[in-house]
């Protein structure tokens, strides 16, 4: 087989890449390709965040130990925030308990953040409790959509003016 003629250029941008995969390792996260890892990074680096270790508990804490969902969206793909692939009760008694950040990105590009708190996300968990408790099967990452993010949420990044 014979390479691509962009495999010179790719190459010469590996350095890069793992220096940016030394920088995530040491805040946790394994693979920047796998999971929107390199964009966690970024997350965890704008807002002071620490990673949570582990799949099954909240993403990450602030220095105070509040917890903390964190979600991201590219608005050149999509126009709602997903979810989580099981959503069930369990899962929604989790996501009460925490703070959300929203990170909008334009392609790899961050452009902005908002918080939202649990009790502002109230009305999706008590729709999603309803539709699970209707069909007793876990949801399919149910949606958000950015413009209620934008509506009720508390821009973080960058900083309101």
């Amino acid at each position: 087989m014979t390479p691509h003629p962009d495999y010179a250029r790719l190459h010469t941008l590996l350095p890069c890449l793992r220096e940016y995969q030394a920088l995530a390792a040491q805040h946790g996260i394994h693979d920047i390709f796998q999971d929107n890892g390199g964009k966690l990074l970024q997350m965890l680096l704008v807002t002071g965040l620490t990673i949570i270790a582990g799949r099954e508990g909240n993403d990450a804490r602030d220095a105070a130990g509040i917890e903390y969902e964190l979600k991201s969206l590219n608005r050149l793909l999509s126009k709602s925030f997903t979810t989580n692939h099981h959503i069930n009760p369990g899962i929604i008694a989790k996501y009460r308990q925490v703070r959300w950040l929203f990170a909008v990105y334009r392609g790899i590009e961050l452009e902005l953040i908002y918080q939202l708190e649990a009790a502002q996300l109230e009305d999706y968990f008590v729709k999603w409790e309803q539709r699970w408790q209707a069909t007793g099967r876990d949801i399919n990452n149910p949606k958000i959509p950015l413009k209620f993010v934008q509506a009720q949420g508390t821009r973080v990044y960058p900083a309101a003016p």
